[in-house]
Protein backbone atom coordinates (compact mmCIF):
# COMPACT_ATOMS: atom_id res chain seq x y z
CA UNK A 1 0.00 0.00 0.00
CA UNK A 2 1.31 3.52 -0.67
CA UNK A 3 1.74 6.22 1.64
CA UNK A 4 -0.40 9.01 1.59
CA UNK A 5 -1.05 11.96 3.52
CA UNK A 6 -4.38 11.84 4.39
CA UNK A 7 -6.15 12.74 7.84
CA UNK A 8 -8.07 9.61 8.37
CA UNK A 9 -11.60 10.89 10.07
CA UNK A 10 -14.91 8.39 11.30
CA UNK A 11 -16.94 8.55 9.14
CA UNK A 12 -20.95 7.71 9.46
CA UNK A 13 -22.45 5.73 7.10
CA UNK A 14 -24.33 7.36 5.03
CA UNK A 15 -27.42 4.67 3.92
CA UNK A 16 -28.22 1.58 4.88
CA UNK A 17 -26.42 -1.52 5.03
CA UNK A 18 -26.35 -4.60 2.73
CA UNK A 19 -28.75 -6.52 4.67
CA UNK A 20 -30.69 -3.51 5.34
CA UNK A 21 -31.51 -2.87 2.04
CA UNK A 22 -32.66 -5.77 0.94
CA UNK A 23 -35.11 -6.40 3.40
CA UNK A 24 -37.49 -4.00 1.95
CA UNK A 25 -41.19 -2.60 1.50
CA UNK A 26 -43.05 -4.07 0.30
CA UNK A 27 -41.37 -6.96 0.36
CA UNK A 28 -42.00 -8.45 3.33
CA UNK A 29 -43.59 -5.34 5.43
CA UNK A 30 -46.53 -4.79 2.69
CA UNK A 31 -48.46 -7.64 1.37
CA UNK A 32 -49.09 -7.86 -2.29
CA UNK A 33 -52.61 -7.93 -1.43
CA UNK A 34 -52.38 -4.70 -0.18
CA UNK A 35 -50.06 -2.75 -2.75
CA UNK A 36 -49.05 -4.84 -6.13
CA UNK A 37 -53.00 -4.99 -7.46
CA UNK A 38 -52.94 -3.11 -10.60
CA UNK A 39 -51.09 -1.04 -13.40
CA UNK A 40 -51.43 2.10 -11.68
CA UNK A 41 -49.21 0.48 -8.74
CA UNK A 42 -46.42 -1.09 -10.50
CA UNK A 43 -46.33 2.49 -12.40
CA UNK A 44 -45.57 3.67 -9.04
CA UNK A 45 -43.27 1.10 -8.43
CA UNK A 46 -41.03 2.27 -11.26
CA UNK A 47 -41.33 6.01 -10.27
CA UNK A 48 -39.78 4.82 -7.24
CA UNK A 49 -37.32 3.00 -8.92
CA UNK A 50 -36.11 6.03 -10.81
CA UNK A 51 -36.12 7.89 -8.09
CA UNK A 52 -33.42 5.87 -6.22
CA UNK A 53 -31.10 5.33 -8.89
CA UNK A 54 -30.98 9.01 -9.99
CA UNK A 55 -29.26 9.51 -6.19
CA UNK A 56 -26.21 8.37 -8.13
CA UNK A 57 -26.47 11.73 -10.27
CA UNK A 58 -28.03 14.13 -8.51
CA UNK A 59 -25.19 14.59 -5.54
CA UNK A 60 -22.34 13.77 -8.33
CA UNK A 61 -21.20 10.59 -6.40
CA UNK A 62 -20.53 9.03 -10.28
CA UNK A 63 -17.93 11.96 -10.44
CA UNK A 64 -16.65 11.80 -7.25
CA UNK A 65 -15.90 8.00 -8.69
CA UNK A 66 -14.79 8.05 -12.46
CA UNK A 67 -13.39 12.40 -12.71
CA UNK A 68 -11.84 13.38 -9.51
CA UNK A 69 -9.59 9.95 -9.21
CA UNK A 70 -8.32 10.66 -13.15
CA UNK A 71 -5.78 13.24 -14.60
CA UNK A 72 -9.19 15.32 -15.42
CA UNK A 73 -9.63 16.59 -12.52
CA UNK A 74 -8.85 17.91 -9.21
CA UNK A 75 -10.17 19.65 -5.64
CA UNK A 76 -9.00 23.25 -5.64
CA UNK A 77 -10.24 24.39 -2.44
CA UNK A 78 -8.67 24.46 1.58
CA UNK A 79 -10.96 22.09 3.29
CA UNK A 80 -11.59 18.78 1.50
CA UNK A 81 -13.07 16.27 3.55
CA UNK A 82 -10.62 12.92 3.71
CA UNK A 83 -13.34 10.97 1.33
CA UNK A 84 -12.87 13.85 -1.44
CA UNK A 85 -9.00 13.83 -0.51
CA UNK A 86 -9.35 10.02 -1.23
CA UNK A 87 -10.49 10.03 -4.58
CA UNK A 88 -8.43 12.93 -5.71
CA UNK A 89 -5.14 11.00 -4.93
CA UNK A 90 -6.05 7.26 -5.85
CA UNK A 91 -5.67 6.05 -2.12
CA UNK A 92 -9.25 4.78 -1.14
CA UNK A 93 -10.18 3.18 1.84
CA UNK A 94 -12.78 1.10 3.21
CA UNK A 95 -14.93 3.33 4.91
CA UNK A 96 -14.87 6.12 2.54
CA UNK A 97 -18.84 7.30 2.06
CA UNK A 98 -19.17 8.33 -1.76
CA UNK A 99 -18.07 4.07 -2.43
CA UNK A 100 -20.66 3.18 0.21
CA UNK A 101 -22.98 5.51 -1.41
CA UNK A 102 -22.99 3.92 -4.43
CA UNK A 103 -22.56 0.58 -3.62
CA UNK A 104 -26.29 0.98 -1.51
CA UNK A 105 -27.61 3.10 -4.00
CA UNK A 106 -27.31 0.41 -6.81
CA UNK A 107 -28.43 -2.56 -4.50
CA UNK A 108 -30.85 -0.68 -3.32
CA UNK A 109 -32.10 -0.06 -7.08
CA UNK A 110 -31.23 -3.60 -8.07
CA UNK A 111 -33.03 -5.08 -4.81
CA UNK A 112 -36.15 -2.73 -5.92
CA UNK A 113 -35.98 -3.95 -9.46
CA UNK A 114 -36.26 -7.52 -8.70
CA UNK A 115 -39.01 -7.06 -6.28
CA UNK A 116 -40.87 -5.59 -8.59
CA UNK A 117 -40.19 -7.94 -11.69
CA UNK A 118 -40.59 -10.88 -9.49
CA UNK A 119 -44.27 -9.35 -9.02
CA UNK A 120 -45.67 -7.83 -12.18
CA UNK A 121 -46.79 -11.00 -14.21
CA UNK A 122 -49.08 -11.97 -11.07
CA UNK A 123 -51.17 -9.38 -12.01
CA UNK A 124 -53.10 -8.94 -15.19
CA UNK A 125 -53.20 -5.85 -16.98
CA UNK A 126 -52.27 -4.10 -20.29
CA UNK A 127 -49.72 -6.54 -21.92
CA UNK A 128 -47.36 -3.21 -23.84
CA UNK A 129 -47.82 -1.54 -20.48
CA UNK A 130 -46.72 -4.62 -18.59
CA UNK A 131 -43.95 -5.03 -21.28
CA UNK A 132 -42.71 -1.49 -21.07
CA UNK A 133 -42.69 -1.45 -17.72
CA UNK A 134 -40.20 -5.17 -16.84
CA UNK A 135 -38.36 -3.53 -19.65
CA UNK A 136 -37.31 -0.05 -18.20
CA UNK A 137 -36.99 -2.18 -14.53
CA UNK A 138 -34.55 -4.70 -16.42
CA UNK A 139 -32.87 -1.67 -17.87
CA UNK A 140 -32.02 0.04 -14.78
CA UNK A 141 -31.25 -3.20 -13.11
CA UNK A 142 -28.50 -3.80 -15.64
CA UNK A 143 -27.49 -0.43 -15.47
CA UNK A 144 -26.29 -0.64 -11.54
CA UNK A 145 -24.77 -4.11 -11.98
CA UNK A 146 -22.50 -2.30 -14.59
CA UNK A 147 -21.97 0.48 -12.08
CA UNK A 148 -20.73 -1.94 -9.39
CA UNK A 149 -19.36 -4.92 -11.62
CA UNK A 150 -16.69 -2.50 -13.25
CA UNK A 151 -16.14 -0.10 -10.17
CA UNK A 152 -15.61 -3.47 -7.44
CA UNK A 153 -15.44 -6.56 -9.60
CA UNK A 154 -17.02 -9.64 -7.86
CA UNK A 155 -20.42 -8.81 -6.36
CA UNK A 156 -23.40 -10.36 -5.03
CA UNK A 157 -26.35 -11.51 -7.87
CA UNK A 158 -29.57 -10.19 -6.07
CA UNK A 159 -32.49 -11.26 -8.21
CA UNK A 160 -34.88 -12.75 -5.75
CA UNK A 161 -37.63 -11.36 -3.54
CA UNK A 162 -37.17 -12.07 0.12
CA UNK A 163 -40.13 -12.27 2.25
CA UNK A 164 -38.57 -12.27 5.73
CA UNK A 165 -34.96 -11.37 7.23
CA UNK A 166 -34.42 -15.11 7.58
CA UNK A 167 -34.83 -15.53 3.76
CA UNK A 168 -32.08 -12.82 3.89
CA UNK A 169 -29.71 -14.77 5.73
CA UNK A 170 -30.37 -17.76 4.23
CA UNK A 171 -29.59 -16.50 0.74
CA UNK A 172 -25.84 -16.13 1.47
CA UNK A 173 -25.05 -12.98 -0.11
CA UNK A 174 -21.51 -14.35 -1.06
CA UNK A 175 -19.87 -12.16 -3.97
CA UNK A 176 -20.02 -14.18 -7.22
CA UNK A 177 -17.36 -13.85 -10.55
CA UNK A 178 -17.68 -10.68 -12.62
CA UNK A 179 -18.46 -12.69 -15.30
CA UNK A 180 -21.65 -13.85 -13.61
CA UNK A 181 -22.71 -10.47 -12.85
CA UNK A 182 -21.81 -9.72 -16.60
CA UNK A 183 -23.61 -12.21 -17.64
CA UNK A 184 -26.58 -11.45 -15.79
CA UNK A 185 -26.46 -7.73 -17.28
CA UNK A 186 -26.29 -8.84 -20.83
CA UNK A 187 -29.58 -11.23 -19.85
CA UNK A 188 -31.52 -8.37 -18.38
CA UNK A 189 -30.68 -5.82 -21.66
CA UNK A 190 -31.14 -8.49 -24.04
CA UNK A 191 -34.94 -8.98 -22.31
CA UNK A 192 -35.53 -5.82 -21.63
CA UNK A 193 -34.32 -5.19 -25.59
CA UNK A 194 -37.11 -7.54 -26.67
CA UNK A 195 -40.02 -5.76 -24.71
CA UNK A 196 -39.56 -2.16 -25.11
CA UNK A 197 -40.81 -0.19 -28.30
CA UNK A 198 -38.37 0.24 -31.34
CA UNK A 199 -40.33 3.63 -31.21
CA UNK A 200 -38.18 6.46 -30.09
CA UNK A 201 -38.92 7.57 -26.45
CA UNK A 202 -39.54 11.48 -26.62
CA UNK A 203 -38.90 11.62 -22.92
CA UNK A 204 -35.46 10.54 -22.73
CA UNK A 205 -35.32 10.35 -19.25
CA UNK A 206 -37.13 6.77 -19.92
CA UNK A 207 -35.00 4.19 -21.97
CA UNK A 208 -36.16 3.00 -25.72
CA UNK A 209 -34.92 0.02 -27.42
CA UNK A 210 -31.87 1.56 -28.67
CA UNK A 211 -31.04 2.99 -25.21
CA UNK A 212 -30.79 -0.79 -24.46
CA UNK A 213 -28.91 -1.51 -27.47
CA UNK A 214 -26.28 1.20 -26.90
CA UNK A 215 -25.72 0.08 -23.25
CA UNK A 216 -25.72 -3.65 -24.46
CA UNK A 217 -22.89 -2.26 -26.83
CA UNK A 218 -20.91 -0.73 -23.94
CA UNK A 219 -21.26 -3.90 -21.70
CA UNK A 220 -19.69 -5.78 -24.89
CA UNK A 221 -17.26 -3.07 -25.37
CA UNK A 222 -16.15 -3.38 -21.98
CA UNK A 223 -15.73 -7.02 -22.21
CA UNK A 224 -13.61 -6.84 -25.15
CA UNK A 225 -16.11 -8.83 -27.52
CA UNK A 226 -15.29 -6.20 -30.46
CA UNK A 227 -18.06 -7.89 -33.07
CA UNK A 228 -21.07 -7.96 -30.73
CA UNK A 229 -20.44 -4.65 -30.13
CA UNK A 230 -19.87 -3.31 -33.20
CA UNK A 231 -22.87 -5.17 -34.27
CA UNK A 232 -25.22 -3.49 -31.21
CA UNK A 233 -23.96 -0.19 -31.87
CA UNK A 234 -24.28 -0.38 -35.62
CA UNK A 235 -27.96 -1.01 -34.92
CA UNK A 236 -28.23 1.99 -33.21
CA UNK A 237 -26.32 4.15 -35.87
CA UNK A 238 -28.24 2.45 -38.45
CA UNK A 239 -31.93 3.60 -36.88
CA UNK A 240 -30.91 6.54 -37.37
CA UNK A 241 -33.10 7.99 -34.53
CA UNK A 242 -29.99 10.09 -32.99
CA UNK A 243 -27.67 12.65 -34.88
CA UNK A 244 -25.35 14.89 -33.44
CA UNK A 245 -26.53 18.04 -32.63
CA UNK A 246 -24.63 21.06 -34.48
CA UNK A 247 -23.92 22.87 -30.94
CA UNK A 248 -21.73 21.48 -28.89
CA UNK A 249 -23.28 23.70 -25.87
CA UNK A 250 -26.25 23.13 -25.81
CA UNK A 251 -25.43 19.68 -24.69
CA UNK A 252 -24.60 21.07 -21.48
CA UNK A 253 -26.66 24.26 -20.77
CA UNK A 254 -29.82 25.03 -19.14
CA UNK A 255 -32.81 23.78 -21.72
CA UNK A 256 -30.80 20.69 -22.82
CA UNK A 257 -33.74 18.09 -21.90
CA UNK A 258 -34.40 15.57 -25.24
CA UNK A 259 -31.96 16.84 -27.69
CA UNK A 260 -31.56 14.46 -31.20
CA UNK A 261 -28.60 13.12 -29.84
CA UNK A 262 -28.96 12.16 -25.80
CA UNK A 263 -30.45 8.83 -25.26
CA UNK A 264 -30.74 8.99 -21.70
CA UNK A 265 -30.92 11.60 -19.39
CA UNK A 266 -31.52 12.65 -16.01
CA UNK A 267 -33.81 15.77 -15.76
CA UNK A 268 -33.51 18.36 -13.12
CA UNK A 269 -36.04 21.07 -11.98
CA UNK A 270 -34.49 24.34 -9.77
CA UNK A 271 -36.47 25.62 -7.14
CA UNK A 272 -38.68 22.92 -5.71
CA UNK A 273 -35.37 20.93 -4.65
CA UNK A 274 -34.87 18.77 -7.74
CA UNK A 275 -31.88 20.08 -8.77
CA UNK A 276 -28.22 18.85 -9.02
CA UNK A 277 -25.00 20.24 -7.29
CA UNK A 278 -22.87 20.38 -9.99
CA UNK A 279 -22.90 24.30 -10.17
CA UNK A 280 -21.21 24.36 -6.55
CA UNK A 281 -18.76 20.97 -7.65
CA UNK A 282 -17.38 22.18 -10.67
CA UNK A 283 -16.71 25.98 -10.24
CA UNK A 284 -13.76 27.81 -7.88
CA UNK A 285 -14.57 28.57 -3.89
CA UNK A 286 -13.84 32.21 -4.73
CA UNK A 287 -16.22 34.33 -2.53
CA UNK A 288 -15.28 37.32 -4.92
CA UNK A 289 -16.31 35.95 -8.59
CA UNK A 290 -18.83 37.08 -10.37
CA UNK A 291 -20.62 34.47 -12.21
CA UNK A 292 -23.62 33.42 -10.73
CA UNK A 293 -26.54 35.73 -9.94
CA UNK A 294 -25.70 37.27 -6.02
CA UNK A 295 -22.28 36.56 -6.20
CA UNK A 296 -22.29 33.37 -4.98
CA UNK A 297 -19.46 30.91 -4.36
CA UNK A 298 -18.33 28.15 -6.05
CA UNK A 299 -16.87 25.09 -3.64
CA UNK A 300 -13.67 23.96 -6.14
CA UNK A 301 -14.47 20.45 -5.16
CA UNK A 302 -14.05 18.76 -9.05
CA UNK A 303 -12.21 21.38 -10.97
CA UNK A 304 -10.18 20.38 -14.27
CA UNK A 305 -6.78 20.20 -14.27
CA UNK A 306 -4.05 21.79 -16.49
CA UNK A 307 -3.45 18.91 -17.78
CA UNK A 308 -7.35 18.57 -19.02
CA UNK A 309 -7.00 22.39 -19.80
CA UNK A 310 -3.87 21.60 -22.48
CA UNK A 311 -5.67 18.42 -23.97
CA UNK A 312 -7.39 20.30 -26.51
CA UNK A 313 -6.31 20.85 -29.92
CA UNK A 314 -5.57 24.41 -31.35
CA UNK A 315 -8.91 25.42 -32.82
CA UNK A 316 -10.93 23.05 -30.49
CA UNK A 317 -14.14 24.79 -29.70
CA UNK A 318 -15.42 22.09 -27.28
CA UNK A 319 -12.47 23.49 -24.72
CA UNK A 320 -14.01 26.94 -24.37
CA UNK A 321 -17.61 25.75 -23.77
CA UNK A 322 -16.30 23.16 -21.36
CA UNK A 323 -13.56 25.11 -19.29
CA UNK A 324 -12.05 27.81 -18.20
CA UNK A 325 -8.99 29.39 -16.64
CA UNK A 326 -10.44 32.93 -15.65
CA UNK A 327 -12.89 33.95 -13.37
CA UNK A 328 -14.89 37.38 -13.28
CA UNK A 329 -15.10 39.39 -9.92
CA UNK A 330 -16.86 42.10 -8.43
CA UNK A 331 -14.48 44.00 -9.35
CA UNK A 332 -14.63 43.62 -12.56
CA UNK A 333 -11.24 42.33 -13.24
CA UNK A 334 -10.53 38.67 -13.92
CA UNK A 335 -8.77 36.51 -11.56
CA UNK A 336 -6.87 33.15 -12.63
CA UNK A 337 -8.90 29.76 -11.83
CA UNK A 338 -9.82 26.87 -13.42
CA UNK A 339 -13.25 25.15 -13.56
CA UNK A 340 -15.66 23.68 -15.35
CA UNK A 341 -18.66 25.03 -17.60
CA UNK A 342 -20.14 21.97 -18.87
CA UNK A 343 -23.67 21.38 -16.83
CA UNK A 344 -23.27 24.29 -14.76
CA UNK A 345 -26.33 26.65 -14.28
CA UNK A 346 -25.19 29.86 -14.78
CA UNK A 347 -28.75 31.42 -13.88
CA UNK A 348 -29.10 29.22 -10.26
CA UNK A 349 -29.60 30.95 -7.82
CA UNK A 350 -28.71 28.42 -5.51
CA UNK A 351 -25.77 26.37 -6.44
CA UNK A 352 -26.86 23.54 -5.06
CA UNK A 353 -30.20 23.83 -6.91
CA UNK A 354 -29.48 23.76 -10.72
CA UNK A 355 -31.81 23.00 -13.53
CA UNK A 356 -28.85 21.28 -16.58
CA UNK A 357 -30.24 18.16 -17.44
CA UNK A 358 -27.24 15.59 -17.48
CA UNK A 359 -27.12 12.94 -19.66
CA UNK A 360 -25.87 9.21 -19.36
CA UNK A 361 -26.00 8.21 -22.87
CA UNK A 362 -25.88 9.68 -26.10
CA UNK A 363 -24.83 9.42 -29.54
CA UNK A 364 -21.43 10.86 -29.79
CA UNK A 365 -20.80 7.65 -27.54
CA UNK A 366 -22.12 5.38 -29.92
CA UNK A 367 -20.21 6.69 -32.84
CA UNK A 368 -16.77 6.38 -30.51
CA UNK A 369 -17.54 2.79 -29.13
CA UNK A 370 -18.39 2.15 -32.90
CA UNK A 371 -15.08 3.09 -34.04
CA UNK A 372 -13.02 1.73 -31.49
CA UNK A 373 -14.84 -1.78 -31.74
CA UNK A 374 -14.23 -1.88 -35.74
CA UNK A 375 -10.22 -0.75 -34.88
CA UNK A 376 -10.37 -3.47 -32.45
CA UNK A 377 -11.07 -5.73 -35.34
CA UNK A 378 -8.47 -4.53 -36.79
CA UNK A 379 -10.75 -2.60 -39.69
CA UNK A 380 -8.74 0.25 -39.08
CA UNK A 381 -10.18 2.06 -42.13
CA UNK A 382 -13.70 1.83 -41.01
CA UNK A 383 -12.67 2.80 -37.43
CA UNK A 384 -11.92 6.15 -38.66
CA UNK A 385 -15.38 8.03 -40.21
CA UNK A 386 -17.07 7.51 -36.54
CA UNK A 387 -14.09 9.54 -34.66
CA UNK A 388 -13.84 12.57 -37.94
CA UNK A 389 -17.65 12.78 -36.95
CA UNK A 390 -17.18 13.87 -33.40
CA UNK A 391 -14.06 15.75 -34.40
CA UNK A 392 -15.76 18.03 -37.52
CA UNK A 393 -18.28 19.47 -34.95
CA UNK A 394 -15.49 20.65 -32.48
CA UNK A 395 -13.90 22.23 -35.80
CA UNK A 396 -11.29 19.92 -36.23
CA UNK A 397 -9.22 18.74 -39.18
CA UNK A 398 -10.21 14.35 -40.47
CA UNK A 399 -7.93 12.14 -39.64
CA UNK A 400 -6.47 9.29 -41.91
CA UNK A 401 -3.31 7.15 -42.24
CA UNK A 402 -3.28 6.04 -38.89
CA UNK A 403 -2.15 2.38 -37.40
CA UNK A 404 -4.24 0.64 -35.46
CA UNK A 405 -2.16 1.76 -32.14
CA UNK A 406 -2.35 5.27 -33.30
CA UNK A 407 -6.08 5.13 -33.74
CA UNK A 408 -6.36 3.55 -30.16
CA UNK A 409 -4.24 6.73 -28.75
CA UNK A 410 -6.40 8.84 -30.81
CA UNK A 411 -9.93 7.50 -29.44
CA UNK A 412 -8.81 7.66 -25.91
CA UNK A 413 -7.80 11.49 -26.69
CA UNK A 414 -11.18 12.33 -28.26
CA UNK A 415 -13.29 10.54 -25.91
CA UNK A 416 -11.49 12.49 -22.71
CA UNK A 417 -12.10 15.75 -23.90
CA UNK A 418 -15.68 15.24 -25.67
CA UNK A 419 -16.94 13.29 -22.46
CA UNK A 420 -15.63 15.72 -19.64
CA UNK A 421 -17.74 15.74 -16.73
CA UNK A 422 -19.55 13.10 -17.67
CA UNK A 423 -18.30 10.36 -16.06
CA UNK A 424 -16.49 8.33 -18.62
CA UNK A 425 -12.99 8.76 -18.38
CA UNK A 426 -12.26 6.27 -15.24
CA UNK A 427 -14.31 3.43 -16.86
CA UNK A 428 -12.80 4.65 -20.50
CA UNK A 429 -8.68 4.42 -18.40
CA UNK A 430 -9.58 0.69 -17.20
CA UNK A 431 -11.25 -0.78 -19.35
CA UNK A 432 -8.60 0.15 -21.97
CA UNK A 433 -5.72 -1.05 -19.96
CA UNK A 434 -4.33 2.32 -19.53
CA UNK A 435 -5.36 3.55 -15.99
CA UNK A 436 -1.62 3.20 -14.69
CA UNK A 437 0.26 4.09 -17.57
CA UNK A 438 -1.93 7.46 -17.98
CA UNK A 439 -2.32 8.39 -14.44
CA UNK A 440 0.65 7.52 -13.22
CA UNK A 441 2.53 9.49 -15.89
CA UNK A 442 0.05 12.50 -14.89
CA UNK A 443 1.46 12.36 -11.31
CA UNK A 444 5.18 12.18 -12.28
CA UNK A 445 4.36 15.30 -14.54
CA UNK A 446 2.94 17.34 -11.27
CA UNK A 447 5.72 16.05 -9.06
CA UNK A 448 3.38 13.94 -7.01
CA UNK A 449 4.00 11.28 -4.73
CA UNK A 450 1.08 9.40 -5.99
CA UNK A 451 0.63 6.24 -7.99
CA UNK A 452 -2.14 4.10 -8.69
CA UNK A 453 -1.16 0.18 -8.05
CA UNK A 454 -2.79 -2.53 -9.79
CA UNK A 455 -5.13 -3.60 -6.68
CA UNK A 456 -6.25 -0.24 -6.69
CA UNK A 457 -8.05 -0.49 -10.12
CA UNK A 458 -11.08 -1.67 -8.23
CA UNK A 459 -12.64 -0.03 -4.99
CA UNK A 460 -12.33 -1.34 -1.86
CA UNK A 461 -15.66 -3.09 -0.43
CA UNK A 462 -17.46 -0.69 1.87
CA UNK A 463 -16.30 -1.59 5.46
CA UNK A 464 -20.28 -1.69 6.43
CA UNK A 465 -20.91 -4.53 4.21
CA UNK A 466 -17.92 -7.09 5.29
CA UNK A 467 -18.63 -5.98 8.68
CA UNK A 468 -22.95 -7.05 8.90
CA UNK A 469 -22.31 -10.15 5.91
CA UNK A 470 -20.61 -13.18 6.88
CA UNK A 471 -20.20 -13.70 3.39
CA UNK A 472 -18.43 -10.75 2.03
CA UNK A 473 -15.00 -10.58 1.34
CA UNK A 474 -13.17 -7.67 0.90
CA UNK A 475 -10.88 -7.19 -2.74
CA UNK A 476 -6.94 -7.92 -2.56
CA UNK A 477 -4.61 -5.24 -0.97
CA UNK A 478 -7.49 -3.69 0.48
Amino acid sequence: MKKKLLTLLPLMAILTSCQDFLNLKPAYQISDQSFYQNQNDFEAALIGLYSTSRGLYNSSIIHYLTELPTDNAEIQWAGPTADEMQMDQNAVIATNAFILSLWNTCFYTISQSSNLLNRIDAVAFDQTAKNRIKGEALFLRALSYFYLVRLFGDVPIVNQTFTSPAEVSASGLARKPKNDVYKQIVDDLSNAESLLSITLNADKTHPSQMTVKALLGKVYLTQQNYDLAATKLKEVIDSKQYSLVPDYKSLSTNGNTNLTETLLEIDYLSGQSLGNNYSSLFTPANNSMAIFPNNQQGAGRIVPTLDMLNAYEAGDVRKAISVADSVLLITGKKTYNRYGQKFVDFKATDLADGSVAFTILRYADVLLMYGEALNELGKTVDALPALNQVRQRAKLPALSGLSQADIRLAFERERRVEFLYEGHRWFDLVRTGRAKTVLNAHYASQKLSFTVEDFELLFPVPQTEIDQNPFMKQNPGY
